[in-house]
């Protein structure tokens, strides 16, 4: 998703609002905004589509981005957001936003951990599975992002950054092939 280039140019930014965040305690409020902000732009991609267009002037975007989030996000969130429109980086929002959340995620040991499944986790499932994985990596928070895939036809799969756990029912049976095929092979 994010293109070598666009990261070079966008770390310094994230680095910085991380040094402020941290030095006027307020990242946890700035990470807040930043998660909702994620979510807020893949609902509306026109947003995106929007702040990136180099015709429309920084003060239509400035606009825009007062009517729409002005009253949602901390003012210092919304200052820096004006600020990469004032240096034309707006464009670089979701980079920076991604770079951000991984320093937050890092300094406060926060994994970020794929989970493959066949159906939705129930909250209890999903609260079991986080508490096992809390005690697996020593993390002090863990953050799924879960897949619902129909085809694994059941169980999960977890990924690291450094291993890749397989219970699916869909892996269990390619093994049984495996081994099937070199038991019949005569």
């Amino acid at each position: 998703m994010n293109n070598p280039l666009t990261s070079k140019i966008a770390a310094p930014y994230a680095r910085a609002l991380f040094d402020f965040s941290v030095e006027n305690n307020i990242m946890y409020q700035i990470t807040a905004d930043f998660q909702n902000l994620e979510i807020f732009l893949d609902k509306t991609p026109e947003l995106t589509e929007y702040l990136n267009n180099p015709v429309i002037s920084k003060e239509e975007k400035q606009e825009i981005l007062m009517k729409l989030l002005k009253s949602q996000l901390n003012p210092e969130t919304f200052n820096f957001l004006m600020v990469l429109i004032e240096r034309d980086r707006i464009d670089l929002l979701r980079s920076v936003i991604n770079l951000y959340l991984d320093l937050i995620y890092e300094t406060a040991s926060v994994k970020m951990i794929e989970v493959y499944t066949a159906f939705p986790f129930t909250v209890l499932q999903k609260n079991t599975l986080v508490k096992k994985l809390k005690k697996l990596t020593k993390a002090r928070e863990i953050r799924l992002v879960i897949t619902v895939d129909p085809s694994l036809i059941g169980g999960f799969l977890i990924k690291t950054s450094s291993k890749v756990i397989d219970f699916t029912v869909k892996s269990q049976l390619q093994k049984l092939a495996k081994h099937l095929n070199s038991v019949l092979e005569i």
